[in-house]
């Protein structure tokens, strides 16, 4: 199954790891964890500049305009869906 992040861009369901509301990322661990990514050039950033959630997958990190808890809705949706 895949996950559909926004702006045309779909990803695999099994490779995402984490789903994160943005408003987490102005402290400690999150923010330090997307400067790095950023300095890697591993963030896509697929949002407009409006940022609303960020997805961990195994390879990159994609910045999406689409709420952490849409997203999480969607993957659970599609997690069960493939269960049946």
């Amino acid at each position: 199954m895949f996950l559909h992040l926004g702006a045309d861009t779909v990803i695999p369901l099994r490779d995402v790891i984490a789903i994160t509301d943005i408003k987490n990322v102005r402290s400690g661990i999150n923010d330090d964890f997307l400067r790095v990514m950023r300095e890697e050039n591993l963030i896509d950033d697929i949002s407009d500049g409006n940022a609303k959630s960020f997805v961990v997958t195994d390879k990159r990190v994609f910045m999406s305009a689409i709420s952490a808890a849409t997203l999480k809705k969607r993957a659970s949706f599609l997690a069960e869906d493939e269960e049946n």
